[in-house]
């Protein structure tokens, strides 16, 4: 939670505990002979039970402690006043998602299990990989819908091909509206699954456009893999907004497909040792990515990866982006 402290609150914290003077009265009543407050009674927003009386052994407060009292009032307050220098209108929190078409890893069909997890986490943009669209594996449900009803998002499915008796591809869940969206077919070698990006544009609370694009690569070989990001950054390297890539991509960090994506985009783990996200059970390497563009206009704020054993055979990949002005 951010707290509206600024410079002037605190300026009136500090100044205001140092003109503080109380005067003390006898406690008659008392046998020990101490003295108390009655009077310039200190009352912080954080006050402790029964701190409206402190006892003293002097009749005045020294100066020595008021000095401690507002220094430990600017230290309580201090991290909150700089969180709130953070424009919580420019935070962007996203989700990669590999659902499994519905099925958890007991192999049972439950959309309610996926979409706890995404309640619980609270983002703004989710990408969903693995999405069954009216198939009859998936009891004939549009899974992005049924998704998005339980989420209260705005659900967007692109197909990459059909499946099943009905459609197979990704899907997006908005928390805000969206202006503009399309599904980009992704090449694919012979005997491959056909695989797509769905990109939807939208306005967040700041005020500022952004793109956001959910992709899932092949699984059968890095050639199609690769053939599919270098079609990626063909079309979305050149977005008017500032982009966010997620997805399934089925390759590890420094793989010829991720190198050819970096020539674009900036990963979210940094240099150190991205955390792993594959198995869900024990995970052991990382294939499910956020990725922003231009590197200038986006700062990664947190990123955690949901390890959760019953949902998907994926862990969830939860990254927080800010939007930082064009330098």
């Amino acid at each position: 939670m951010n707290y509206p402290l600024n410079s002037k609150f605190l300026a009136g914290v500090f100044v205001g505990t140092l003109k503080f003077k109380a005067s003390a009265k006898r406690d008659h009543t008392s046998k020990t002979g101490r003295w108390k407050w009655e009077n310039g009674l200190i009352r912080p927003w954080f006050c402790l039970p029964n701190s409206h009386r402190l006892l003293l052994k002097g009749r005045t407060c020294s100066l020595k402690f008021r000095l401690i009292s507002s220094w430990l009032i600017l230290l309580l307050v201090g991290p909150m006043w700089g969180q709130s220098n953070l424009d919580s209108n420019k935070i962007v929190k996203v989700l990669s998602f590999n659902i499994l078409h519905g099925r958890t890893t007991k192999g049972d069909f439950n959309l309610d299990v996926l979409a706890n997890l995404i309640k619980k986490y609270d983002p703004d943009l989710v990408a969903m990989q693995e999405v069954d669209f009216k198939a009859n594996r998936s009891k004939r449900y549009d899974l992005a819908t049924e998704i998005g009803w339980r989420t209260h998002m705005v659900p967007l499915f692109g197909k990459a091909m059909d499946f099943d008796g009905g459609q197979y591809g990704e899907a997006v869940l908005s928390r805000f509206s969206i202006l503009q969206s399309r599904v980009v077919a992704l090449p694919n070698l012979p005997k491959q699954e056909p695989r797509a990006a769905l990109e939807v544009v939208t306005i967040i609370p700041s005020g500022d456009t952004i793109a956001f694009v959910g992709t899932h690569l092949a699984h059968e070989g890095e050639a199609g893999r690769i053939l599919q990001v270098e079609k990626i950054n063909e079309v979305f390297s050149q977005n008017e907004y500032p982009t966010i890539l997620v997805g399934d991509l089925n390759a590890k960090p420094g793989s010829e497909p991720i190198r050819i994506l970096q020539q674009h985009w900036t990963t979210s783990y940094g240099i150190g040792e991205p955390a792993p996200t594959y198995p869900s059970d024990q995970p052991r390497i990382k294939i499910d990515y956020v990725m922003f563009h231009p590197e200038n206009r986006w700062k990664v704020l947190d990123r955690v990866v949901i390890q959760d054993t019953v949902a998907s055979d994926h862990c969830a990949y939860l990254v927080s982006l800010q939007l930082v002005p064009a330098k």
